[in-house]
């Protein structure tokens, strides 16, 4: 048994958060009926980059966050449309949606409305800036919410200019807490019988992630600059480059600072009481990190990555995305996953990174395709039989 078997989630979301997170509940177990607008669908059905098969063509982007979940399509602007969601969100768990504030209430589709038929419903809103605010009606994309969160403004190299990460940070951990929500909310509908309304911004989730930068400025009234992969409270705990042009990250406490210096033939650092503890290492950054850099620099990136290993010193390959993906642990973890698509053929995604002992892991079905399952969901949820269906077909409202 999954975790999540029994559990029933109507996905009124598009693009990449909210369809990260449910995609992660379908495969712990949870049936997620993902509702898409008739004809187009959540629009990154058209996004970059495109698998090429001989059925047709698929966007990866899509792929890659909808796995394993039901698509039927609704018109949530028709009357009937919008009549079909109320029905099926009274018999879910939950209400998934990420349309700006004040779209649910036009639709007549909002916490009060929906809870009125399902007082166990929880109902889930993901906007940009949240419910309330000064920011409310504005508009954001992952990389607005790193901006303004000050993700950008700790990223990048020492005196250059902000940086956004390599991946669409803000989204990603925004679908993460979704689940968060989602899974608290549940437990609390446990002790309580009814469910909730859960007002996420996705703002919000980036400030609530600042955690260290946040706690220096509180404790130290220091604004955090930018210092590429250094640390700024701990040495070593920085990228080095080696002697083969290859890149090591290296992160250490204490402990581990004699066996660093030992393994790279800095015997005289290793013996040096003044450099024993971090916060004197720290008030010497510059000739510290100067000077590893030169050791590590004779050495090339295997033979010191072995070295760290053997005395037990934290330290990993640089790896770009073709290694990390053929890594020999990756593999041996089962992290990459594969399904058949009617499309496509054979195509991969990453594996839900979580196993259960006692309970069923987390398993990968394909992506669906557009509206694929939408006679089954009306048939099996709410007995509508083939002239029902048809004629909602007609009316445009599925």
């Amino acid at each position: 048994m999954k975790p999540l078997q029994g559990l029933t989630i109507l996905d009124l979301s598009r693009v990449l958060a909210c369809p990260f997170a449910s995609m992660i509940l379908a495969e712990l177990g949870a049936d997620v009926i993902k509702v898409e607008q008739p004809g187009s669908g959540d629009e990154t059905r058209d996004f970059e980059p495109v698998v090429h098969g001989q059925g047709g063509d698929v966007s990866a982007y899509y792929l890659a966050f909808n796995r394993s979940k039901r698509s039927m399509t609704v018109n949530l602007r028709s009357a009937e449309g919008q009549d079909i969601v109320r029905r099926l969100a009274a018999q879910a768990d939950v209400v998934l949606e990420n349309f700006p504030v004040g779209t649910m209430k036009k639709f007549g589709l909002d916490y009060a409305a929906l809870s009125a038929l399902n007082e166990r419903l929880i109902h889930v809103s993901c906007t940009g800036f949240g419910m309330t605010g000064p920011y409310a009606k504005r508009k954001g994309y992952d990389t607005v919410f790193q901006a303004m969160a000050g993700i950008m403004s700790l990223t990048g190299e020492r005196g250059g200019g902000p940086v956004k990460p390599g991946l669409p940070v803000a989204d990603l951990s925004s679908g993460l807490w979704v689940c968060v929500a989602i899974l608290s909310a549940l437990a609390g509908r446990e002790k309580t019988g009814r469910g909730s309304h859960v007002d996420f911004s996705m703002f919000d989730g980036q400030v609530g992630l600042l955690s260290l930068a946040a706690a220096r400025w509180f404790t130290l009234g220091e604004v955090p600059e930018r210092l590429g992969t250094e640390h700024p409270g701990r040495i070593p705990s920085a990228a080095f480059v080696c002697a083969d042009g290859k890149w090591v990250q290296i992160t250490g406490s204490d402990q581990h600072w004699a066996p660093l210096c030992n393994l790279l033939g800095l015997e005289a650092w290793a013996a040096d009481a003044g450099l024993a503890r971090n916060a004197e290492r720290l008030a010497r950054r510059e000739e510290v990190m100067a000077g590893l850099q030169a050791a590590i620099g004779r050495l090339e990136r295997d033979e010191l990555c072995r070295r760290c290993d053997a005395v037990g010193v934290p330290a990993g390959p640089i790896l770009q995305v073709d290694e990390v993906v053929s890594n020999e642990h990756v593999a041996a973890r089962g992290m990459v996953i594969e399904y058949e698509h009617p499309q496509i053929g054979r195509f991969k995604g990453l594996k839900v990174p979580l196993r259960f002992e006692g309970l069923d892991d987390p398993e990968a079905s394909r992506p669906p395709l557009l509206g694929e399952h939408t006679d089954d969901v009306l048939r099996e949820k709410l007995g509508l039989g083939d002239e029902e269906r048809h004629a909602l077909r007609e009316a445009g409202a599925i």
